[in-house]
């Protein structure tokens, strides 16, 4: 047994002072933190508890976007009438995740911070893991890897993202807020998760000692014509094989702008803008949207036991612009 010392936080500055101690972690639901801490494969001497730290409401911007604290749980927010009014993408995303005990828990911020669920990183009986152990190997790459990637994996890792809520929060160009000693600072969403290169151990641009504070969202722009397709193995609580987030704004026939994000398939969400590109100004059939499907999955890669996914993502792309055309909004 490893002795864990519990500090709480009581308000943002005070979990940022805090965070500076050696080997410590922000805990909020705890739903992702708790399992790698039981698996072994986190070990932080030092637990922060930032869930009384205020940063769990959802607000109005003044230029018309929304603000949703760090700290709302994923229940919340996608049942808050403000998101299911204005961003319907992002409340099919988030119910589309896991069980509703654990979106009752799972919190915005933490869910940006998911970590994969590449079982080769999860089990540390696998020695070969360069996310756990940098320059230990990836077993992933010889061994069984029908859920990883296909694109933008490198030779050091190829694992996913497993976040539904990502895809959908890329489709929709969030930008993360995020606070540290040094200030404040706003990161893209699109920038927020890396690629794995030579360092697939950092995930994202935070650094250890900042606090994600909340998720901008821009003006609503696709308030009718979205939906969120994920394909997994079974329908109850299963990560995605493979996820696409489209939305839409139509002028009847013609679609005046697109925005598509495919989930399961990188260490990021992937988005292309050359494929939605393609769709804008035009009228929406089967042949353009197997034509974009295309341009976003140019250059994959299968390994050994996933080469499947590169069609099913394929059609999944299509499949969500149809659904997403023939959706009406909210009530959809």
């Amino acid at each position: 047994m490893r002795a864990i010392d519990f500090d709480q936080a009581s308000d943002p500055a005070s979990a940022i002072r805090l965070i500076q101690q050696p080997n410590a972690k922000f805990i909020g639901g705890g739903t992702n933190l708790l399992d790698l801490m039981k698996g072994d494969v986190e070990r932080p001497a030092r637990l922060i508890d930032i869930n009384h730290i205020g940063l769990d409401r959802i607000a109005e911007l003044p230029n018309g976007g929304l603000r949703i604290g760090a700290l709302a749980r994923n229940s919340d927010t996608a049942n808050h009438p403000l998101v299911r009014s204005r961003y319907p993408l992002l409340t099919q995303a988030l119910l589309a995740g896991a069980s509703a005990q654990l979106r009752n828990m799972a919190t915005i911020g933490g869910n940006l911070l998911q970590r994969t669920r590449c079982p080769y990183f999860m089990d540390t009986a696998f020695a070969m893991c360069n996310k756990r152990a940098p320059g230990s190997g990836c077993g992933a790459r010889e061994g069984v890897n029908r859920m990883h990637a296909i694109l933008g994996a490198s030779s050091a890792c190829i694992a996913v993202n497993p976040s539904d809520m990502n895809v959908a929060l890329a489709a929709l160009d969030a930008v993360i807020q995020v606070s540290g000693p040094k200030g404040e600072r706003s990161i893209p969403i699109g920038e927020f998760h890396r690629l794995p290169g030579t360092m697939p151990q950092v995930d994202t641009l935070l650094h250890a000692d900042e606090l994600i504070t909340a998720v901008d969202l821009p003006p609503p722009a696709f308030t009718r014509h979205t939906h969120y397709l994920k394909v997994r193995e079974r329908n109850s609580y299963a990560f995605a094989l493979v996820s696409a987030a489209a939305a839409l704004e139509m002028d009847g026939e013609i679609v005046r702008q697109a925005r598509i994000a495919l989930g399961g398939v990188a260490h990021k969400p992937w988005r292309v803008p050359a494929a939605e590109a393609l769709l804008a100004g035009q009228p929406l059939d089967e042949a353009r949207c197997t034509q974009a499907a295309k341009l976003l999955l140019d250059g994959a890669q299968a390994f050994k036991d996933n080469g499947y996914k590169i069609k099913l993502a394929e059609r999944a792309v299509v499949r969500a612009l149809r659904e997403a055309q023939e959706n009406q909004g909210e009530s959809a």
